[in-house]
């Protein structure tokens, strides 16, 4: 890949694109970076054309400059693989961090985060907490590059889940931290950056 490399990084359900902020300081200086907010997610105020996931990975990829690496945390992890299935041209390499849906999470005995982002007085809308589906059949079809990066005693998304994408992803490599927290990249930026440098660019 070009020195130009590209990387988009999509954030979790807090709907925030600071959550990316400690790993983006230490990804390479010759890298372009592009990340947002999630509209309708936590404080970010909605948008009225997004009604469903589906049509908020329409908008992501409206919106991505060009073709790079794209990297999503917990509900984005979800976000990014939807990108990589539905406009491949668009993804060279994946990044998934303690994704938080595209299996069927509760079998892996994973604790529901709507639970926390939903309760009395959630102003998010309401598309946000229906199921999506759960993604297994097409995940080989993902035939790119792919880094894991998981937390080994996250509750809400449980190693097991990292586990079961390695097994159905062609090309994926598991990276773990000895951890509970769901933000694990972030409280290990340099290790996360170091890997998905070596990810595209590897020696």
């Amino acid at each position: 890949m070009p020195p130009n490399t590209h990387i988009t990084l999509i954030p979790g359900a807090a709907g925030l694109s600071g959550f990316w902020h400690p790993i983006r300081r230490c990804l390479p200086a010759s890298w372009e970076q592009y990340t947002f907010d999630l509209p309708g997610f936590g404080p970010v105020p909605a948008n009225p054309a997004i009604q469903s996931y589906d049509q908020l990975v329409d908008h992501i990829a409206r919106g991505l400059p060009r073709p790079g690496v794209v990297a999503g945390q917990s509900m984005g992890g979800y976000l990014a693989l939807q990108l990589a299935l539905r406009y491949p041209e668009l993804v060279t390499h994946l990044v998934l961090m303690v994704a938080a849906a595209g299996l069927h999470m509760a079998s892996h005995g994973a604790k529901d985060w709507r639970t926390e982002y939903g309760g009395n007085g959630s102003t998010n809308p309401a598309w946000i907490f229906a199921p999506v589906p759960d993604l297994s059949a097409e995940l080989p079809r993902i035939h790119i590059p792919v880094l894991l990066v998981w937390a080994t005693r996250d509750p809400i998304s449980p190693l097991s889940v990292a586990q079961r994408l390695q097994a159905l992803l062609p090309d994926a490599r598991l990276l773990t931290f000895d951890s509970d927290d769901h933000w694990v990249g972030r409280r290990f930026p340099e290790e996360t950056a170091r890997a998905i440098g070596a990810l595209v660019e590897p020696e």
